[in-house]
């Protein structure tokens, strides 16, 4: 049996909850966030479509925050045209192995991305290389980037439209704030087109 464990645990509740209240008490952060749901607001009504790119706990991040807008969130509606950009494998990968991992998410961008698209490029270190290659891309093509990403923003800090970046340097906490914020946009994207 691990010793301290329930202190263990409780401390890091506790610094999820202690992030979480920083972010609460940040109202330039907050206007960043309502920011962002006006973006995406005026990507889905001009018919564009919003994707989402991130590695490892930020794609399992991208894949879920697509999944509340093009599935559901709260109201039973029609899905909305949102895609994270790492879900078809078999192109994932054949571009990695003829391109380089680093160029997998521009391409697929390349390809189906159009002017008026919005992209949320998460980041915890804003420093993927990948991530920073869409986001050149996406600019490139007309599409706004947004930056989920912890408290520096990396490098994708000046390559984005709008960064939302999380005060914390620890991953972890990071992430949990990434879908706490998603949440929050998904929530009031979905109340604003569908009431």
């Amino acid at each position: 049996m691990m010793t301290n464990t329930p202190d263990r645990i409780r401390g890091r509740i506790e610094e999820s909850v202690a992030v979480k209240q920083l972010i609460l008490n940040d109202s330039e952060l907050i206007g960043r966030v309502e920011k962002a749901v006006n973006i995406c607001l005026e990507a889905l009504r001009g018919e564009g479509k919003i994707w989402f790119a991130g590695n490892g706990g930020s794609a399992a991040d991208a894949q879920h925050l697509a999944a509340e807008l093009s599935g559901r969130f709260y109201l039973d509606r029609r899905p909305l045209p949102v895609e994270a950009l790492h879900v078809n494998t078999s192109f994932l990968t054949a571009v990695a192995n003829d391109y380089g991992y680093d160029q997998v998410y521009a391409r697929m961008l390349q390809a189906g991305g159009r002017s008026g698209d919005v992209l949320f490029a998460i980041s915890t270190s804003g420093n993927s290389s990948n991530i920073l290659k869409a986001a050149e891309m996406a600019h490139s093509l007309g599409i706004k980037v947004i930056a989920l990403t912890g408290k520096s923003g990396g490098q994708l800090a000046q390559r984005s439209d709008l960064l939302l970046n999380v005060p914390s340097t620890d991953t972890p906490r990071i992430q949990e704030c990434h879908i706490m914020i998603g949440h929050v946009i998904c929530e009031l994207i979905e109340k604003e087109l569908f009431g």
